[in-house]
């Protein structure tokens, strides 16, 4: 059975929240010795891999607005709470950590604003893979194999996406743009 648009209470959504109430949890897992931690870098996977089940529970039930903002916000709580983490025990650079979390930010106010409008605005598939390649960084910042020995998978991955970050919040702007044209 399809589930209404405006719903608020979801599969899908729990999973969100679920994953939302989880995150502390993950940053206190992340070692300050800076080493990995194979426990952090499993409850990391399994979050990362929630943020695609609730994906998958939205697509067969129904998509929501709440869900459209609750599911990217829940990423970016997530993803900037790891990568400031591991910044403050000095893994990751906070250069290109700022420059991600300044485009979260700024999307996710431009969501707000759209959605005070009525207007849903669910992730772009460009933005989908920037999510996973900033997962992807902080999971090979945390995995005690990749932190300890092979330092360039991580910090190649977050360039990575720190470049899709840009580029996917370039590409929000030009649809903001082009819809305020539309609109005007």
């Amino acid at each position: 059975m399809p589930v209404d648009e405006t719903a608020i209470v979801t599969w899908a959504n729990m999973v969100t929240v679920g994953r939302v109430l989880a995150s502390p949890f993950l940053f206190l897992m992340i070692p300050s010795d800076g080493l990995g931690s194979w426990s952090a870098f499993v409850v990391w996977v399994v979050l990362c891999v929630s943020d695609g089940f609730d994906g998958y529970l939205a697509r067969r039930h129904g998509l929501t607005r709440s869900g459209a903002f609750l599911d990217p916000l829940a990423d970016k709580i997530l993803v900037l709470g790891a990568m400031f983490t591991l910044v403050q025990r000095e893994v990751l650079w906070i250069v290109p950590v700022v420059i991600i979390a300044a485009r979260e930010i700024i999307v996710s106010l431009y969501r707000v604003f759209v959605g005070s409008k009525g207007v849903s605005m669910p992730a772009s598939r460009l933005a989908k893979v920037k999510t996973v390649s900033q997962q992807f960084a902080v999971g090979f910042a945390i995995m005690p194999a990749t932190v300890n020995d092979v330092t360039w998978t991580f910090t190649v991955c977050l360039w990575l996406a720190v470049g899709l970050t840009i580029a996917s919040g370039l590409q929000y702007a030009w649809q903001g743009l082009r819809r305020t044209r539309m609109t005007a």
